[in-house]
């Protein structure tokens, strides 16, 4: 099939995109990368009356580090994080939060889509296994709002609402994404399951782990894909706060408690509950092991 008819806009500040969005009400699109949307239209199950082009809004391409944060404008594509590394500012890299991120590009779709596809994109479209969406959950991100009523800022743990449903307003876009520094001692880690390479992620771990004189002081846990929308898994954290690292079963013990009580997924035609849960348990588990040995990398 091909895209329903419609019109299009390509306008160069923010504002006018906003404007633009305005006046369609809620049958208009935002074109950045285009990865989802795209594909949506071709097979219609999306038909905007408008589609809005913000690829040539000039600012929107910023990746900068502000007020403890690392600020993701709406068009920074995937890849550039893919060598992050190797980012100018020696505020985020190599530090714990270019770390993260480099680990979870690569586990984003494949190189052309990497080049295209957006951070901001994919909160806007808010799949639940999308890898940038549970990042957000876990760091507590701030997700940028303009609309006709100006700028206001929502926490990604109350920004998303379900699949494809956020708190994101059908006039508003999303401008930037903040993400927050990580002190230096904190340890990080990533860990997917997916059924083919090229796959969406059945399901995936987050991780960041403090440790302090041999005592974990904060963890943070996001699932992908192990619910309706991106999730925190609090009651493992709690679990492992206060906690030794050096404890043999922690780490396990952990990932079986965001299995039972923090992961809600349904049965699915290839995996069914028990087998998601016990996929959650595996990379939950694989993951605070990789944050913790990451830790000790840091601190040396």
């Amino acid at each position: 099939m091909k895209p329903a008819a419609f019109d299009y806009v390509a306008p160069g500040t923010v504002d006018e995109a906003v404007a633009a969005l305005a006046g369609a009400g809620e049958r208009a699109s935002i074109l950045a990368g285009g990865q989802s949307l795209i594909l949506e239209m071709h097979y219609r199950r999306a038909r905007p009356d408008l589609v809005v082009d913000i690829n040539g809004v000039r600012g929107l391409d910023r990746l900068r580090v502000d007020g403890g944060a690392l600020h993701v404008g709406a068009l920074v594509r995937h890849e550039a994080f893919d060598a992050f590394d190797a980012f100018e500012s020696p505020l985020v890299a190599p530090g714990p939060l270019g770390r993260l991120l480099s680990l979870v590009v690569v586990n984003i779709a494949h190189p052309p889509i990497r080049a295209l596809g957006t951070m901001a994109g994919s909160l806007a479209w808010a799949h639940p296994a999308a890898e940038w969406c549970a990042v957000a959950v876990t760091l507590d991100a701030d997700v940028e709002l303009r609309g006709p009523g100006g700028t206001r800022t929502v926490g990604a743990g109350d920004y998303f609402h379900g699949p494809h449903r956020t708190a994101r307003l059908p006039q508003e876009m999303i401008t930037a994404v903040r993400l927050p520094l990580l002190d230096d001692v904190t340890g990080v880690a990533f860990a997917e399951h997916r059924r083919t390479h090229a796959s969406f992620a059945q399901l995936a771990a987050v991780v960041t782990l403090t440790v302090l004189d041999g005592v974990i002081t904060e963890a943070r846990v996001g699932l992908a894909n192990a619910a309706d929308r991106p999730v925190r898994a609090h009651a493992a954290e709690r679990s492992l706060v206060g906690s030794s690292p050096l404890d043999d079963d922690l780490f396990g013990r952990a990932g079986r408690i965001a299995a039972e009580h923090d992961a809600d997924p349904v049965a699915r035609p290839y995996a069914d509950v028990e087998y998601q849960r016990q996929v959650v348990t595996v990379l939950v588990g694989r993951a605070l092991r990789q944050a913790y040995a990451d830790h000790g990398g840091a601190r040396r």
